[in-house]
């Protein structure tokens, strides 16, 4: 079925005409022609004049392309917003009108509503309306524009000459005013350009500033962590200081010869370091015990005669545990040992007597050394006799002990190591107080 396309000049929206309304005071009076013209609602191929509808078709579209200056698709749809319920019918194909008829109507409907040129486009319903508010807009607009231009009128033909002069003066000094104003104005303008320039180099200078601060802030803020981190590294060294003069001024106090070696001779038996030196028949200690406990009194008359420096002649001491012995400084170096045991290839009863006889003469040696000198020398409160292997109970009459072991019975053998022990006692204490406190 054919029909004819147009869009409304300001919202764009199609317009269409199926069966409109006859329009009002168009010139209808024209004979219809009817054979002339088909009916628009017959469908291709029931009447012979198809040539005849396409012509009207084209001279329709000619007739709309030369109003609009716009091409509409084939499918009928159109660029902008979608299509409205409300629509301007305009025209129809009646069997009584002839070409000329409906391109009249068509122009005088375009010219009422199109206001005589203005708009060379039908409208759609809504914006009719909106155009006719607008135009009654400014029709009473120009009529209080008449109504104000009549009153000035009469005030003019109501005003004296003189009147006319101040009048004209003052719009003179009025245009003076606004002349000045405007260059005030323009003056004004310059100063704001100044100044919109001076604020976007603020802004720039406020946004480096803004970061300049961030990263002090970030920077500041590190060294913070820094601090943190090394007051808690301060605390951990003066905690450690603290406890480090604690523990030296422990160790000032601490003899560390004393605290090495513990010496005991209150008992039937002396002991060195835990170690009983000597045997009884009420206390049998076995040798291992008796040569490690040789091996602690070698150790710390070495300790003793290096606080001298004293260096021992014909001997020379070798601690090593419960091998301990004595070298010989005159005989090719022979080893005289410090302990015994019993079985094939251990020292015999004469070579650990020897061994002990050479220890008691490194004694008389240190015991020597102590006494040189302007400060009192060791006060030793047993008497030794190297050569002979003696050693001499405290006391008036104090009876005489054998270091040997050879004619020798285990209770003389051990009071005699018993006295050698009391002996390195006093000489411990000696040497602690003379040399270790300084």
């Amino acid at each position: 079925m054919p029909f004819f396309r147009f869009t409304c000049q300001r919202c764009y929206q199609p317009l269409r005409w199926t069966q409109p309304r006859e329009p009002l005071g168009l010139d209808t009076s024209g004979e219809p022609a009817a054979s002339n013209l088909p009916s628009a609602h017959r469908e291709p191929g029931e009447t012979p004049e198809e040539g005849s509808t396409s012509a009207v078709e084209t001279v329709v579209e000619k007739l709309q392309n030369g109003a609009s200056g716009r091409t509409i698709p084939g499918d009928g749809r159109v660029s902008g917003p979608s299509p409205s319920s409300i629509f301007t019918l305009l025209g129809k194909f009646g069997s009584g009108r002839t070409l000329h008829s409906i391109q009249k109507s068509i122009q005088g409907t375009f010219d009422i509503l199109s206001g005589e040129g203005d708009l060379d486009q039908p409208l759609c319903q809504e914006c009719t309306d909106n155009l006719l508010k607008h135009l009654d807009t400014q029709l009473r607009t120009l009529e209080s524009d008449c109504l104000i231009y009549k009153c000035y009128l009469d005030i003019r033909e109501r005003v004296s000459e003189d009147g006319r002069k101040a009048l004209q003066e003052e719009l003179k000094a009025a245009e003076l005013e606004e002349a000045r104003l405007v260059r005030e104005l323009e003056e004004v303008e310059e100063s704001r350009e100044r100044a919109a320039e001076a604020l976007k180099a603020a802004q720039a200078e406020a946004a480096l500033l803004d970061q300049q601060e961030t990263q002090y802030q970030r920077d500041y803020s590190r060294l913070q962590w820094q601090q943190l981190d090394l007051c808690d590294e301060l605390s951990s060294v003066e905690n450690q200081l603290r406890y480090a003069q604690t523990q030296l001024a422990c160790l000032e106090k601490t003899n560390a010869l004393r605290s090495t070696f513990e010496i005991r001779d209150d008992g039937p038996l002396a002991s060195i370091n835990n170690f009983r030196l000597g045997c009884l028949a009420a206390v049998p200690v076995g040798w291992d015990e008796i040569s490690a406990a040789w091996g602690q009194a070698a150790l710390l008359l070495l300790a003793l005669s290096r606080k001298l420096g004293l260096q021992f002649r014909r001997f020379r001491l070798i601690p090593c545990g419960n091998r301990s012995h004595l070298q010989c400084l005159s005989e090719n170096s022979v080893e005289l040992p410090l302990f015994f045991h019993q079985g094939q290839g251990g020292p015999s009863y004469c070579q650990f007597d020897r061994g002990m006889l050479a220890f008691l003469d490194c004694m008389q040696q240190f015991k020597k050394e102590a006494e040189k000198g302007e400060e009192p020398g060791v006060c030793m409160p047993c008497q030794m006799h190297a050569r002979e292997g003696l050693i001499e109970e405290p006391g008036a009459g104090g009876e005489c002990y054998s270091i040997r072991t050879h004619s020798n019975t285990e209770e003389r053998w051990s009071k005699a190591l018993k006295l050698v022990l009391t002996n390195f006692k006093c000489s411990l204490d000696w040497v602690s107080l003379r040399y270790c406190q300084k």
